[in-house]
């Protein structure tokens, strides 16, 4: 097969990560939609009912807080220093995966597609932050 004559520039880390958060973001907004046509789910909602209990200003709280940091997350993995930038990649990675497996089990099939596709783009997410390159020590000739 010939050669391509196109460039192929490398992504760096930080741009994958980012990407990675912005396509979880578009995946729960099209879960919480689609969810919106489910039987019974709008007139719950007219109810009371909501995504972790009967609706009050703290559970409110708690669903903004659980979506708005994967969608800060589009824009501190491309400016927090690296270190944090990585280990916080790991931990909200694992975090929101582990919240995907408990939010799973009875879902309709639509929902257990973008769970799935979720829990994928969460472990790439761990995966490029566990695996970030390392600068070659100077003093040493070996990796740190």
């Amino acid at each position: 097969m010939a050669a391509s004559p196109h460039v192929d520039i490398a992504v760096p880390v930080r741009a994958k990560l980012s990407a990675l958060w912005a396509t979880l973001m578009f995946c729960y907004i099209y879960g919480d939609y689609f969810g919106l046509y489910v039987p019974g789910k709008l007139s719950g909602m007219i109810e009371g009912a909501g995504p972790i209990g009967p609706v009050s200003q703290g559970t409110l709280v708690i669903t903004a807080v659980l979506l708005a940091v994967p969608g800060l997350m589009v824009f501190l993995s491309l400016v927090l220093p690296v270190a944090i930038c990585r280990w916080s990649n790991i931990v909200l990675a694992a975090f929101y995966i582990a919240v995907m497996v408990l939010t799973m089990p009875g879902a309709w099939n639509f929902y257990l597609l973008l769970g799935v596709i979720e829990i994928g783009l969460g472990l790439l997410t761990l995966w490029y932050a566990w695996s970030w390159p390392r600068q070659a020590s100077t003093q040493t000739g070996v990796e740190s």
